[in-house]
């Protein structure tokens, strides 16, 4: 008669193995680990090994596991198991024995459930032994996201104007929402079995995270995504200083879409996710970012004859537009399409009736492969859509003036690994512009979507031929700006009109702000000429949106011609008044072990040089955050506030004190991300 074998300890060995694994800065509970490497643990037993005992290792994971769907395997010491799972006893002390155990590098990401099968004789009985995390593995190099990833450890932030985004990835729950995030979707809820299987290929989670990062689709997403000027009971994507409380609150709120977000908070929290589960992720800045609605490879707009734009087409550019980008082999397209993959969770356009963008392979958008899974067309118009320009005329007549080949998809940019320093990747979208090639590639593509089902109404959208039958007109024009426009100031500029001929034109110029209806109309006979345009302050004061910008534009008609008509165009963008501020110049004594930490204007003058009629407001700035997180600080007063008052040039003390105590002994980053007064990039700590 013998006693049963049975495990009465198990040691994961969580130091070495998340060293190991390269999960140990992650704060999570349970073992953290990554597919395709091997991980130890020990086992007590309540008697010593003796003849017919045998043991095999179950891995379990999904609502219904099964060895078909390779979410179970069951594997024995020294054998390969059905889902390529391997076990193999090591060097073993008395009472106790050493595991070495390896996932297959393409296993199922997720959750997982380890059991100890044990024969004794006859009899099998079976031991829970506990759940471990599997992720992604950019170290492994016959995993599909093989990357030498310093993508996954990369502290980031996206800086937009002077505010930050932070995107981390290892705080504590973080894993937890992540995974919680996959069981939500619409995928799962659809066949949670099959949703579960597919987990262990990055292009299908990468595309479910995709969908499921903003809650257009009644999925439960993330965040919902708000573009007007409103945000009085909820909060403004702008003030957002990161990643992490998005995530917390969407849970806590019980799964409920987060209000609100835009396009480079949708980013920032996909790549905490993607990098959490441990896909390499970066962002992407495109500036004049173009959004096509119809599928044509143009950005049509329309202006009435006097220049005014006109609400007709449903295309639009932004000044800029952010996604993200992930990496991994793309073995349904080929190794030529692998590596860098376009992801964007912005709801603009669904795809296969969900709100999803991508994956779309860079390699494909720059060779003009838009008939390639996944959106590749949609990425494709972002950054290489020619820009069209429609006169209507009142009795409806379309007359097509002028098409930009060069305007959408500039300086298209991503963060350098290590520095804050802007990398730009423009090259690997497309070819550089004015090139034969560059031409060549959007005639591809173009012919393409035409011949495709890739959009329905790609023949309703207006189209009378390429860029080269449009005629460029012999004048040219662009507009300056005589000084930086500030807000609450008046803009002058000038619009510079040359003639490219060597005859003498008359020109009529209709000049229009979009956001103050203000129309002039000028006539100048030209070789070269200069038109002045103020906008005064109490034109666009009340009808300014939140971005601070006014789109100008003038119309130019060569009199006496049937040459085409040309359009000018420049956004701008107003600048926030300088603030200066006056801090103290000692710091405060160290309060119970927490040293308060004082930021002071990089190369400012000596505080008694400052102009006392300068200063606007005195400031006391002390950061209070946790491990890899940024201080929140807000100005005590408001510029506009003071203004109102008549007091703006007085001196007033503000103070705001809070401190900071580092977890982790390491250099850290301090930044005021919603000071907005001044530049971040000149703040230093001391």
């Amino acid at each position: 008669y013998f006693t049963d074998l049975t495990p009465t300890q198990i040691s994961w060995h969580p130091k070495a193995n998340t060293s190991a694994h390269h999960t140990n800065r992650c704060a999570h509970t349970e073992l953290t680990l990554r597919r395709g490497q091997v991980f130890t643990i020990t086992l007590s037993f309540n008697r010593p090994w003796q003849t017919g005992d045998n043991l095999a290792f179950v891995t379990e994971i999904g609502p219904a596991p099964s060895e078909a769907h390779h979410t179970k395997a069951i594997f024995n010491l020294s054998e390969a198991g059905a889902g390529g799972w391997t076990a193999v006893q090591g060097p073993s002390e008395s009472g106790s024995m050493n595991f070495s155990i390896s996932s297959p590098a393409n296993a199922v990401i997720g959750r997982y459930k380890l059991s100890l099968q044990i024969t004794s004789g006859n009899k099998v009985s079976s031991k829970f032994l506990g759940h471990f995390v599997l992720l992604f593995n950019p170290w492994c190099s016959e995993g599909f996201v093989y990357l030498q990833s310093q993508y996954i450890f990369v502290f980031g932030f996206l800086r937009k104007r002077k505010l930050c985004l932070f995107w981390l990835q290892f705080q504590d729950d973080i894993l937890n929402i992540c995974l919680a995030m996959l069981d939500l979707s619409l995928y799962s809820r659809q066949d949670p079995v099959t949703d579960v299987f597919r987990r262990g290929d990055p292009k299908y989670v990468g595309r479910v995270i995709s969908s499921m990062i903003n809650g257009n689709d009644n999925d439960n997403g993330v965040l919902e995504g708000s573009w007007n000027d409103n945000f009085s009971e909820h909060e403004n994507p702008s003030r957002w200083n990161g990643s992490v409380v998005i995530l917390r609150k969407w849970r806590q709120e019980n799964y409920k879409p987060v209000q609100y977000g835009q396009c480079w908070v949708f980013a920032g929290v996909m790549c905490t996710v993607l990098r959490c589960l441990g896909i390499p992720t970066r962002l992407i800045s495109n500036f004049n970012s173009a959004h096509d609605s119809d599928g044509n490879l143009s950005i049509d707009k329309y202006y009435d004859s006097a220049g005014k734009s006109l609400n007709i087409s449903r295309d639009s550019s932004w000044d800029y537009h952010v996604w993200n980008e992930v990496w991994f082999i793309r073995r349904d397209l080929g190794t030529a399409y692998s590596g860098w993959q376009v992801l964007d969770s912005t709801p603009q356009e669904q795809s296969k009736g969900i709100f999803q963008c991508g994956p779309a392979s860079v390699r494909a958008i720059k060779e003009g492969d838009v008939d390639l899974d996944y959106d590749t067309l949609f990425v494709f118009t972002e950054v290489n859509a020619d820009c069209n320009q429609w006169i209507v005329y009142k009795d409806g007549t379309r007359k097509k003036v002028y098409c930009d080949t060069e305007r959408i998809g500039k300086a298209i940019s991503t963060k350098a690994v290590g520095s804050n320093s802007r990398v730009d990747v423009t090259n690997n979208y497309k070819y550089p512009e004015g090139s034969h090639k560059e031409r060549e590639v959007y005639k591809k593509a173009f012919a393409k979507a035409r011949g495709s089902n890739l959009t329905e109404r790609l023949s309703e959208a207006p189209n009378e031929g390429s860029s080269e039958t449009v005629r460029k007109p012999e004048v040219s024009g662009v507009f300056k700006l005589v000084e930086p426009p500030v807000f609450g100031k008046d803009i002058n500029l000038i619009l510079i009109l040359t003639n490219q001929s060597s005859e003498y034109k008359p020109v009529k110029v209709n000049l229009s702000a979009s956001t103050i209806l203000l129309i002039l109309s000028k006539h100048a006979c030209i070789s070269e000429k200069q038109i002045q345009l103020k906008i005064s302050y109490a034109q666009y004061e009340k009808s300014l949106t939140d971005d601070k910008k006014i789109l100008v534009t003038a119309l130019c008609e060569v009199m006496h011609t049937h040459e085409a008509k040309m359009l000018v165009e420049k956004t701008i963008t107003l600048e926030t008044p300088t603030i200066f501020i006056k801090v103290k110049s000692c710091l405060p004594a160290a309060h119970n072990g927490k040293q308060p930490v004082l930021f002071i204007p990089s190369g400012a003058p000596g505080i008694g040089s400052l102009s006392e009629d300068r200063i606007l407001g005195w400031l006391d700035l002390c950061a209070r955050c946790t491990e890899n997180q940024a201080a929140k600080i807000r100005p005590s007063f408001s510029t506009k506030e003071r203004q109102e008052r008549g007091d703006a040039h007085q001196p007033e003390a503000k103070f705001h004190s809070s401190t900071y105590s580092p977890s982790i002994p390491r250099r850290r980053n301090m930044l005021c991300p919603h000071l907005n007064c001044l530049p971040l990039h000149s703040w230093e700590s001391v």
